[in-house]
């Protein structure tokens, strides 16, 4: 049984950069992360064993609950032992569907591993390259998690040999991925393999996974795995959950895979710092120094109704302590930190302090956004802007269908747009319309129900789509004849030259 540990114990072992990680979890929509994420929680004694895979504890927006699926992501610390070594894990969850893949990106420079969730029947999806990608670019390492084994047993009907064929194909087409986009120096050291214990199976479900040291370890083996899934006992897949947890699986590979801040900060601190490296700033992040100047982005806004913005994000550099005043680089405006917490589950716990390497909630900073790169040293270089794979692309008019409740429109979406950036707000000056642009119609349809919890009526036009297209090779000519048939025109269409697109 876990037992509950403390934001005490977490703050015990949190300045020994060797026992910290962060990570995050990342798929296709409908793999599984957040069901994986319970047992996680369930290990560090934050939810209750019994609930874990049922509970969806990190979607604990009431649309998420509703709509079964991760809007906003959510930031969590769990602490872990393994191998009598205690280890403090900041974890995100972060959601699939590609409407949302702007939380992907944002949480992935906070973090310097991620767990990439893949459903085993469906293998990897178009959403699993898009977030894949996304990580080899900000050089955060990978490892596999392949969820949903049971479904090899009731759907495809695969016995055991069957079954490891069927992973090992998606075991490669993963390994592909990471050929195609990482960077030549490190695609072979990152590739996931079983024997390289970078790869792990299971069930959240039923919450039970094995990777290659738990099988050396318990003995388990996929005949268990099929016999448990086409026995008449029930206590048969309980038997599994509990001879091989699925968090220790997991758990397992972030602590031997994913790299301490220290590690991770020496190579991809060139990668997102555009400042000089030799610099007394550049030195202390890339040593992840506790002692010396505060260097932060921030990665995540949530407007908290009786704290205000709650700016969470990495912290590269320094000790950020409760009444620190600093500078918002960006916005070129100071700041006063109130408070420095952590997230425990849902909850903010207030921790005083925090050093470099950790993900710290902070409460105070009422000008800052996501993106925003936060420091105790004025003239200090922002971070690099975060690069997005995709713009708003769907486009709606909304107003109040009562026109005194325009203010609280206004200020709603103000709110809104602070927590996800990606949601683009404006005013048509033909028409005098109010604009909101998202980069889906789900997208859009979050926003307008997040707005309608405020209690407000409003009314929405139909989604307009952006169609953006180009001249790719010369076509035609082909021939159009005037309204009176008396005129033929004839069109030929080619691309510009390079040099004429340069002028």
């Amino acid at each position: 049984m876990p037992k509950f540990k403390s934001t005490q114990d977490i703050l015990r072992i949190i300045g020994n950069k060797d026992q910290i990680r962060n990570f995050g979890v990342i798929a296709h929509v409908d793999h599984g992360k957040t069901t994986m994420s319970d047992s996680l929680l369930a290990a560090s004694g934050i939810i209750s064993p019994s609930v874990a895979g049922q509970a969806l504890a990190l979607d604990s927006m009431k649309l998420e609950q509703n709509r079964q699926m991760t809007i906003r992501g959510a930031n969590v610390t769990l602490f872990y032992e393994m191998e009598g070594k205690e280890y403090v894990i900041n974890m995100i969850d972060t959601p699939g569907h590609i409407d949302f893949t702007g939380r992907v990106t944002r949480a992935l420079r906070a973090i310097d591993g991620v767990v990439v969730v893949s459903d085993s029947v469906e293998g990897v999806m178009t959403q699993t390259e898009t977030v894949t990608r996304q990580a080899l670019e900000e050089r955060v390492r990978p490892v596999l998690y392949i969820n949903k084994i049971d479904r090899l047993v009731k759907e495809l009907k695969l016995n055991p040999d069957e079954m490891q064929k069927w992973l090992m194909n998606i075991i490669s087409h993963f390994n592909q991925l990471i050929d195609i986009y990482a960077e030549p120096e490190i695609k072979e050291k990152w590739k996931v393999s079983i024997q390289g214990n970078s790869v792990a199976f299971g069930s959240a479900k039923d919450r039970w996974g094995f990777n290659f040291k738990m099988a050396k370890k318990t003995g388990i083996n996929f005949k268990d795995v099929y016999d448990a899934y086409t026995s008449n006992d029930p206590a048969a897949i309980k038997a599994l959950a509990n001879r091989s947890p699925l968090a220790d699986a997991v758990l397992g590979m972030v602590v031997e895979h994913h790299p301490p801040p220290h590690v991770a900060q020496k190579y991809r601190i060139p990668k997102i710092w555009p400042g000089d490296l030799d610099s007394d700033i550049g030195k202390s992040l890339i040593a992840c120094d506790d002692k010396g100047p505060v260097l932060m982005m921030v990665t995540t806004i949530n407007v908290d109704p009786q704290a205000g913005r709650v700016a969470t994000g990495r912290l590269y550099s320094g000790t950020i302590k409760d009444g620190d005043d600093v500078y918002l680089v960006d916005a070129k405006r100071p700041g006063r930190v109130q408070s420095v917490n952590i997230y425990m589950g849902n909850t903010r716990e207030i921790v005083s302090f925090i050093p470099a390497g950790n993900i710290p909630a902070l409460l105070g900073l009422d000008y800052a956004i996501a993106g925003e790169t936060i420091s105790t040293v004025k003239g200090a270089h922002a971070f690099e802007s975060i690069k997005y794979v995709s713009e708003p692309v769907v486009t709606i008019a909304v107003e109040p269908k009562h026109p005194k409740d325009l203010p609280k429109l206004v200020e709603g979406l103000r709110t809104i747009t602070v927590e996800d950036p990606n949601l683009i707000v404006k005013i048509n000056e033909e028409t005098g319309e109010t604009l909101m642009a998202g980069m889906g119609v789900l997208h859009l349809e979050i926003a307008t129900s997040l707005l309608q919890e405020k209690g407000l009526e409003i009314v929405t036009t139909q989604p307009l789509i952006n169609y953006r297209e180009t001249i790719r090779a010369k076509a035609g000519p082909i021939m159009s004849k005037s309204p009176n048939k008396h005129n033929k025109i004839f069109m030929r269409v080619e691309p510009l030259q390079d040099d004429v697109l340069e002028m």
